[in-house]
């Protein structure tokens, strides 16, 4: 079951009314604009982007009940300008962002984003990318693939894990997400952080960015958004891990000083430690929020 994370802490700082024209930039399972359609009804519309294909459709469905309020499309937010253009919107009322990977995502053992599941090497939020985790994971020089874990992953262990990849695939191509993983684990032992998280959880992540080309996508559909806010209006912005969490926190203080937005959110909120044990997906959330002015 779709869980949206910290759902009445970001809707409710939208200052959500009816009649608002609401952009979600990642509408994943239909959690958060379900609430916001609620918010803007009557007269309100909800425009909702993905990149995964499968997650418009599962929205498609829970919003079912709203069907003449909104409008999902299969596109990724860096590219907001050229739909906002196309469906004639001039002026946005409120924008969320709810970043990284879902839980529909992570539990399809299909897709390959999963330690937990068993396949293969995949990752592509967006299946029309060429690029897959597997093209990366056995083709990337060592140099390369080692920069990638560290920039991405933040792993210490980076460049033990590369040189233990290629010469795994100097062997036998690495096709599937547990093949990666016992490399991983049989070059820096199965264990992290007091042996509490999965040694391979970081690289994972790293190779995930990479595929999706997350971090740049970010920094170019934030700066997109922004330009699209109304005066008075808020853009909130639910990130999982520090490097996008850095990304949201700077460009907001850089439009602070340009005085295109004032903060609203001078630490970001993170959720409540009942949404934390019934979502443990929800434990590493921060939010943000920032009002154009």
């Amino acid at each position: 079951m779709h869980l949206p994370v910290m759902l009445n802490e970001a809707t409710g700082s939208l200052n959500l009314k009816p009649g608002f024209i609401v952009l979600d930039a990642t509408v994943g399972g239909g959690g958060h604009a379900r609430e916001i359609l609620k918010a803007i009804a009557p007269g309100g519309r909800l425009i909702g982007l993905d990149a995964d294909a499968s997650a418009v459709e599962t929205a498609e469905a829970a919003l079912a009940d709203f069907k003449d309020s909104f409008k999902l499309i299969n596109e990724n937010f860096k590219d907001l300008d050229r739909i906002l253009l196309k469906e004639n919107i001039k002026n946005l009322n409120a924008i969320i962002f709810d970043l990284g990977v879902s839980s529909h995502q992570i539990e399809n053992g299909s897709r390959g984003f999963s330690i937990k599941h068993d396949a293969r090497l995949d990752m592509r939020m967006d299946k029309r990318l060429t690029m897959t985790a597997y093209d990366i994971v056995n083709r990337v020089k060592e140099k390369d693939l080692s920069d990638i874990i560290e920039r991405f992953g933040e792993e210490r262990f980076h460049s033990r894990i590369a040189r233990s990849i290629v010469r795994e695939r100097a062997r036998k191509p690495i096709e599937t997400t547990g093949d990666l993983a016992s490399v991983i684990h049989r070059a820096i032992g199965p264990r992290s952080g007091g042996g509490k998280t999965d040694s391979a959880t970081r690289t994972f992540q790293a190779i995930r960015i990479a595929v999706n080309n997350e971090l740049e996508a970010l920094e170019e559909g934030l700066k997109k958004a922004v330009s699209w806010l109304d005066v008075g209006s808020r853009i909130c912005v639910i990130s999982f891990h520090s490097l996008e969490d850095r990304i949201v926190k700077n460009l907001f203080k850089g439009y602070t000083k340009l005085g295109v937005l004032k903060i609203v959110t001078k630490k970001p909120l993170r959720p409540t430690d009942k949404e934390a044990f019934s979502n443990p997906r929800s434990r590493s959330a921060k939010m943000r929020v920032a009002e154009r002015i």
